[in-house]
């Protein structure tokens, strides 16, 4: 009868164990199991969704996303953001960098500024998902003619 070593030592295999699919010679043979077991469900999208769509809730940060998208790729300095929407120095670079986890702004480095600018790809890609399932994907309804006002 051949032995195990665990914390305690070696001790004697239980009797049996020879029966059991595996182990083979006293020794237990170790097999890769290529079976995959996970199939993408779509929850990191989810989560990346919500995340956006968090940033997006806080008035600063939707003021200053929409600043940025008006100015398109060429983006503005951090300075600049700041005075336009009136938001301190300290307070700004926190709503810069929750926009910026939640994918929705990029950040570059110009001298001794930082240029920040919508991504374009972010904020397609939430929309994108905000959409998918639109009508049951049986049509895609028109935008009207006009500006939308939302209710407070």
């Amino acid at each position: 009868m051949g032995a195990l070593k665990d914390r305690r030592g070696w001790r004697p295999l239980p009797s049996g164990l020879a029966s059991v699919p595996g182990f083979r010679g006293g020794r237990l043979e170790r097999r890769v199991d290529t079976t995959p077991y996970f199939y993408y469900s779509g929850t990191m999208e989810t989560k990346a969704a919500v995340a956006a769509l968090g940033a997006l809730a806080q008035e600063s940060r939707l003021e200053v996303f929409r600043l940025l998208v008006q100015r398109g790729t060429a983006g503005l300095p951090a300075g600049e953001i700041g005075e336009r929407v009136g938001v301190p120095a300290t307070t700004l670079s926190f709503h810069l960098a929750q926009l910026s986890h939640a994918g929705l702004v990029t950040s570059r480095r110009e001298g001794r500024s930082i240029i920040y600018a919508a991504d374009y790809a972010g904020m397609r890609a939430l929309m994108d998902f905000l959409t998918r399932n639109c009508c049951q994907g049986l049509c895609a309804p028109e935008a009207p003619e006009g500006r939308m006002t939302l209710r407070s």
